[in-house]
């Protein structure tokens, strides 16, 4: 496959991701943003202020690592939380961002500076998982508007959230990553079943 076949097929998974992610409503009023590494010095990043559930090509800008926008555009305003997680690790291949109900919620109920799930199936979508006999832990980061600050936050922590392959800011929403845009998704998807879950049981235990 020729670089620009293989960006365009890249482009058009991401689209496909993103719209999948948006119809179910983790993406709204233009909420989220989401990334591809294309090789070691580009990538491909959501525009700013568009509409994730009619995602196209056109709506992706391209980027270097180093942060120079190769094209026309505006990108996120969290574009440089995704420099940073792909300067920081090499194997990086996605990055994916979503605000949920669940996980808007989760992170701030309680303050909490991680959150905790065992005895969960979906447990094993997070990779170096395969038991729901495990505890895994979701770090939760404090919200900035300054991406800089965010970040910082980001390198002090970075160890559990590699282990997580995500992290939580709270009120904001999560971000999940992984080598490839497959392993990204099902990241997300998995963190995202596992605080509907922690959510709902939640709800249900005031209930009584």
């Amino acid at each position: 496959m020729t670089r620009d076949a293989a960006t365009t097929a890249g482009a058009e998974a991401l689209c496909e991701t993103v719209r999948w992610f948006a119809q179910r409503g983790y993406c709204p009023a233009t909420g989220g943003n989401f990334s591809l590494r294309l090789n070691d010095e580009r990538l491909l990043i959501t525009a700013s202020g568009v509409d994730k559930t009619a995602l196209t090509a056109a709506d992706l800008l391209p980027m270097t690592t180093a942060g120079e926008l190769l094209a026309d555009g505006k990108p996120s305003a969290e574009t440089g939380l995704h420099l940073a997680l792909y300067r920081r690790d090499a194997a990086i291949g996605a990055v994916l961002h979503v605000h949920s109900v669940a996980n808007t919620l989760m992170s701030r109920i309680g303050q909490p500076q991680q959150l905790h799930f065992e005895g969960y199936e979906m447990q094993k979508a997070i990779t170096g998982n395969d038991s729901h006999e495990a505890r895994i832990t979701l770090p939760v980061l404090d919200n900035s508007q300054d991406m800089d600050e965010l970040a910082d936050a980001l390198a002090q922590r970075y160890d559990e959230a590699a282990a997580a392959y995500g992290f939580l800011v709270r009120g904001h929403g999560i971000y999940a990553w992984g080598a490839d845009l497959a392993s990204a998704r099902r990241h997300l998807e998995g963190w995202e079943f596992l605080l509907a879950c922690e959510m709902q049981r939640r709800q249900l235990e005031n209930d009584r």
